[in-house]
Formats: C-alpha cells, structure tokens, sequence
C-alpha cells in the first residue's frame, strides 16, 4: 500500500468531482469558502456512521433515513457555518431543499444526494443564500473546475488547516484508492469526534461490505480520540464507493475485504490523529495506552478517564508529570484495578512499578511531558486487554476561544 498524506483529498479517487464556493452561509461577507458538493456520475454505494447524541441535526437523520432506504447515490452536499441542528421543523425542510436543489442542478433524483451540515448550533439555514451557493458549486462542476483542495477548505469551522490523504491498494485485476478529507477541532470525544469525515473509492464495493467495514474502521480510529469530551450533534463519517477503477472487491475474499480494511483505517487513523492535533488552542498530543486490563472494554473506560481529567489535561499543559492524578482517574474508572500491581511509564521511562514510585527518574519525566508529542502506559497487570485513545492538553487559550457563543464575542467558538 502506498500513502500520501495532504493531498487533493477526495478527488484523488478515480470518477469523483469536488466543487465548493463563498455562498456567506455565515452572514459576514468575507468570502470564506463555506459550500461544497462531491459529485459522481456513475453511482456509488455508500456507508455511513454517525453522532450517538440523542439530540441530531436534521442532516443528520436525513442521512441516515437515506441510508436506510437505498444503497446507491451519487452526490453529497455539505456547508459550513450553521449546523442546521435544534432547529425544527424548518430545519427538516432545509435539509431536503439542499438535497432537491442540488439534485435538481445535477440532474438527478433528490434521493441521489446526501446532506452535511457543521456549525453553529440552533440558528436557521439562511436557505436562500445556500441554494444560490449549490447553484454556483454545480456550474463550477459543469465547467470542469477543479476543486477538491476548495472543497476541503469549504469544509472547516474552527479549524486551523485542512485535513486529507490517500491511500493506494495494488491487487491482481489492478489499482484503487482510498481517499479522505474530515474537519474537526473543538467538541471532539466519540462517538464520534465533533466532526465531518469523509470516504472515496474507486474500487467496486458492495454495500453488504461496505457499512459494517466502516462501522469497524471508525471505532478503531475517530472513536479513540478526544479533545474536550464533549460530543456533537452533528458527527457523521460518509463512505462512498464508485467502482471507477474497474477493480472489484470480492465479498467471498478475506484478502481483498482485509485489503481494503487496511487502506480504511490508514486513512481514517490519519484524519484523526490530525484532527486531535488541530484541537482548539492545544499545545501538547498525548497517546495514553492501557495495557493488561481484564477486557478491551475495561481497558478503554480506563484510557478515556485519563484522557478526558480535567486535573490531568491541565497537567500536561503545566509540563507537570503529576501521575497521582493519571491513577486517580485511572481508580473513578471503576475497572476494579489493584494500585500495587500497577505499572506506569511516560513513554518507556517508570512511573511506578508494582505501585511503587521511582522518583528517580523525576527529571525525565518532567523532559518527556514538555515536549509536544508523548505517549503514557498504564499497565494493569490483570489480563489481556487494552486499549489507546488520543488526547490533548487543556489551556487557557481553549476556555478564552469557547467562553461565549455570542456572536459579539470575536474570540468566540460560534462552531460546532
């Protein structure tokens, strides 16, 4: 398998166009990017995995009553700057005006196009403008114009950087790619991450293998990471397949299905490693790893009660390799851990051994935590399983940047 990270993001598979344009869905009249279309002519089965938040944006559920109804589609739309979420009835009725304006451009059924949505929350569509803008992204299409780097910058809120890569499988009958592009930085803790991910390839897939390889992929990358443990309204990640390349998946072939899987999660582990390191205002990316938990589930509850202490992520922030709070969390996990057969290290320097502190290696720790990037083990000395999730420090800078939604507020959050 070949991979390129930042590249021209969903155009990079074969038979996909990208489009996206100013349509000042935020009201300010900067020209900011802000609408997107993902066009294919031949039809594309499609997957899709999305917020377990029981409040969802209308986008939402219409994604997922589309999903449930039909297999094949051809188009996504996707804006920015509102995100047509707590927003009634009126925002079921702008989802499927996004859905029929932008079938209507491209000459297909409604039901051929799926809709995202990120932004602020409890706000109406400025409907008019955003179809003005579909209109706009369609003739671009229709004119050629290459637009998948656009499309990934349409895509952003509170992001500082777009995020995109490609990953190249070579099989037997031939060649396909697996391409992505995801936004997300702020309300960031699965399931999922406070994000938009998305999915081409142009290998032949058939849904039957598509959706759980997705649903796998996705708990395996998006749903390890966390910035603020706040959950969104409005997560989706949408996989699309085209069959462009002329290669075929088999859906009798482990090898060509365990393929594919690879590429799957080289890509979505990709996006979410750079969403984590786009979060809002962070310093510092931590890999916290438990290790020897009875069960994975076990193990994972631990991990994310670490990654997600407040005292623990103000920690790292202060460079201080405070591990009293690293257990203390660790013991709220409730995994039913034993202290004095517990083992910690900060990356392989110890922490503890069998409960026992080595402040010997003070100084190294304090090296470790005031680097940028660094890893935490946690050994339970119980059984077999484990379980990594990404994490980030916690800083002034995120409070000043989502202290206020009023729009007044310039330094404000207004994204989500």
């Amino acid at each position: 398998m070949e991979f390129q990270g930042e590249c021209e993001g969903l155009t990079e598979a074969g038979g996909f166009f990208c489009a996206a344009v100013a349509s000042d869905v935020r009201g300010k009249r900067d020209g900011r990017l802000d609408l997107g279309i993902v066009h294919s002519k031949r039809p594309f089965t499609s997957a899709g995995v999305f917020t377990t938040n029981d409040v969802k944006a209308a986008p939402v559920r219409y994604c997922m009553d589309l999903l449930s109804r039909k297999d094949h589609a051809h188009a996504l739309v996707v804006n920015s700057g509102n995100a047509n979420a707590c927003t009634g009835e009126q925002g079921e009725r702008d989802a499927q005006v996004m859905a029929s304006e932008t079938a209507r451009q491209l000459n297909l059924d409604k039901d051929d196009v799926f809709v995202c949505s990120t932004g602020r929350i409890g706000e109406k569509m400025p409907i008019s403008r955003i179809t003005m803008g579909i209109k706009d992204a369609a003739e671009d299409l229709a004119d050629g114009i290459e637009g998948g780097r656009a499309f990934l910058r349409a895509i952003l809120t509170s992001d500082t950087r777009t995020k995109s890569c490609v990953a190249e499988v070579k099989t037997k009958s031939g060649v396909y790619r697996v391409a992505g592009a995801a936004k997300g930085a702020g309300m960031i803790e699965p399931d999922m991450a406070t994000m938009l991910a998305f999915l081409t390839t142009d290998a032949e897939v058939d849904s039957a293998v598509l959706r759980p390889l997705l649903k796998e992929v996705v708990d395996e990358t998006f749903n390890k990471v966390t910035v603020d443990g706040d959950m969104s309204t409005n997560d989706t990640v949408l996989a699309f397949a085209n069959g462009f390349s002329r290669v075929k998946v088999n859906s009798r072939s482990q090898s060509e299905i365990q393929s594919l899987r690879d590429a799957m999660v080289k890509v979505c582990q990709y996006l979410a490693e750079k969403i984590v390191g786009d979060g809002e205002r962070i310093t510092k990316v931590v890999k916290v790893t438990v290790e020897g938990a009875s069960d994975d589930v076990s193990a994972e509850r631990v991990a994310r009660a670490i990654a997600n202490s407040l005292l623990v992520k103000t920690s790292w922030y202060g460079c201080d390799p405070n591990w009293g709070r690293l257990v203390d969390a660790a013991g709220y996990a409730k995994a039913g851990l034993a202290f004095e057969r517990l083992d910690l290290f900060y990356e392989d320097v110890p922490a503890l051994r069998q409960g026992e502190p080595q402040t010997r290696h003070r100084e190294k720790w304090n090296e470790i935590v005031s680097r940028d990037r660094f890893s935490i083990r946690m050994n339970l000395n119980q059984g077999e399983g484990a379980c990594s999730v990404l994490s980030t420090d916690l800083t002034e800078g995120y409070v000043d940047f989502n202290k206020s939604e009023a729009p007044t507020n310039p330094n404000s959050s207004s994204e989500s």
